[in-house]
């Protein structure tokens, strides 16, 4: 009688998930587990936001899996030890899990399915997370992209929709030795700070589920308008729940599809710029794994040159606090402690903030943001920092400069957003509540600080720097 181990990552569902319908295909046994060992990431461990999903994650995992009458097996350490440790508990004949792409997982991966096997073991890993593996999409010369439009062009025409892959039926599932209880992870803070957490997201399958439903129903039909406006629930705010693999592009992919054709044919909303958004995210992952470095170097080696502001802590405190005098910026920093999550047109006025207003390195706001993010993922934190900072792949000009007030009148034009996360100018007239500066003494009454920076002088101080930056 035959026996699998399924090694669960972040692919933390059952339906679609290619190694566990492998695994429960081909043996009589399969034994689910998950091992904690934030070393393996390196520099680049979970942060704390993302601690706290995992653990409701896993939670929900576990609920899913009893009602298979299996469970999950917990443990915490080196990977490799523990599944040779657990193979020889268990008998078992055969590995399975599903692939990751940061530099750090590819390397342990790499070691692990060659020890494995070396001990005559069977490794199968798979796909679970991507439409396209990031080697599947090349240039005509079999180069790599570097920029996104000729990527997501030969990408959409390599998509097909596919059903996903149906939940497996597990079998003979049996307790092994040494298992903890999750709580022995310690993922959630000991100081609770979570509230606004528990009261935005239902981590899990079945809340991904959830907020892909909703948004077939709501935002998909207004989506390429509604997605500018941070005071509308006009995103799919799936991308914690991608992270995590809670869901995955093909099942979305799949779920839209189905969704437009149940629809009268004149009613029936354009998906493209949707998928589009989710072709970022491929692009995001094929540029980390051909560029690996990425995360700590400009993709741009011509920015190497750039000088930066030497860092300021107090500065770069009162933006991470959301009290930097600019409501926009505020009001997203704001957002971001509250739940989690910030609105993606927020995030890129936020970073270019901090990056040319600021002049603080980008990796400043690329260590908060993963910290604090529910979705904090590598390779989309790295591609969106870097764009903003103009030294990334298709990154935006230098000369771009989000202006937050512009932004704000643009975007929030009623200040629905701002009023909801800064309570100081709740009661501002719309005429200054967009620069609350202009009536210097409701906003010392109200106890909103004023601006750190003058958004036209360090505009052009930025624009002198990029310029005098050496080519």
């Amino acid at each position: 009688m035959s026996t699998a181990l399924v090694l669960f990552r972040r692919d933390l569902r059952l339906i679609d998930n290619p190694a566990l319908t492998a695994a429960c295909e081909s043996h009589e046994h399969v034994l689910p587990v998950y091992i904690h060992d934030p070393d393996e990431s390196g520099a680049w461990a979970a942060g704390g936001a993302s601690r706290w999903w995992l653990h409701h994650s896993l939670t929900s995992l576990q609920t899913r899996l009893h009602s298979h009458h299996a469970g999950l097996h917990i443990r915490r350490g080196h990977s490799l030890a523990i599944l040779q440790e657990l193979i020889k508990h268990s008998g078992a004949e055969a590995v399975y899990w599903n692939r990751l792409y940061e530099p750090s997982a590819i390397a342990n991966d790499i070691r692990n399915k060659a020890a494995l096997r070396e001990q005559g073991l069977a490794v199968h890993s798979y796909n679970a997370a991507l439409w396209r593996e990031p080697w599947q999409i090349a240039t005509q010369q079999g180069d790599p992209y570097r920029v996104f439009t000729p990527y997501w062009r030969n990408l959409r025409a390599h998509l097909q929709v596919v059903a996903p892959l149906p939940e497996p039926t597990l079998r003979g599932w049996n307790k092994l030795p040494g298992g903890l209880e999750l709580s022995a992870l310690k993922l959630l803070p000991a100081i609770p700070w979570d509230a606004g957490f528990a009261e935005s997201w239902q981590p899990g399958e079945h809340g991904a589920r959830q907020m892909l439903e909703l948004f077939c129903d709501d935002a998909v039909s207004d989506y390429a308008q509604a997605r500018d406006l941070p005071a509308r629930h006009g995103t799919s705010r799936l991308s914690p729940y991608l992270h995590f693999g809670e869901i995955s592009p093909r099942q979305i992919h799949f779920a839209l599809i189905k969704h437009v054709k149940r629809m009268d044919a004149k009613r029936r909303p354009d998906i493209e710029p949707y998928l589009r958004e989710l072709g970022w995210r491929e692009f995001a992952y094929h540029l980390l794994y051909h560029f690996p470095k990425t995360p700590t170097e400009n993709f741009n080696p011509r920015f190497d040159s750039f000088h930066w502001n030497p860092p300021d802590k107090a500065l770069l405190k009162r933006w991470q606090q959301g009290r930097t005098g600019i409501p926009l910026v505020d009001a997203g920093m704001r957002e971001l402690w509250h739940t989690g999550w910030m609105h993606n047109r927020v995030r890129m006025i936020v970073a270019s903030f901090l990056t040319k207003n600021l002049r603080q390195h980008w990796h400043e706001g690329e260590r908060w943001f993963w910290d604090t993010l529910v979705d904090a993922d590598l390779a989309s934190n790295t591609l969106g920092w870097q764009w903003v900072a103009g030294c990334g792949a298709d990154a935006a000009p230098y000369f771009r400069v989000f202006n937050p007030v512009t932004q704000a009148r643009k975007f929030d034009p009623d200040g629905v957003y701002l009023r909801r996360w800064l309570p100081e100018l709740a009661d501002f007239p719309l005429d200054t509540l967009h620069e609350p500066w202009k009536d210097p003494e409701r906003a010392r009454q109200s106890g909103y600080p004023s601006p750190i920076v003058d958004l036209a002088q360090s505009r052009q101080d930025a624009l002198a720097a990029y310029r005098t930056r050496k080519d």
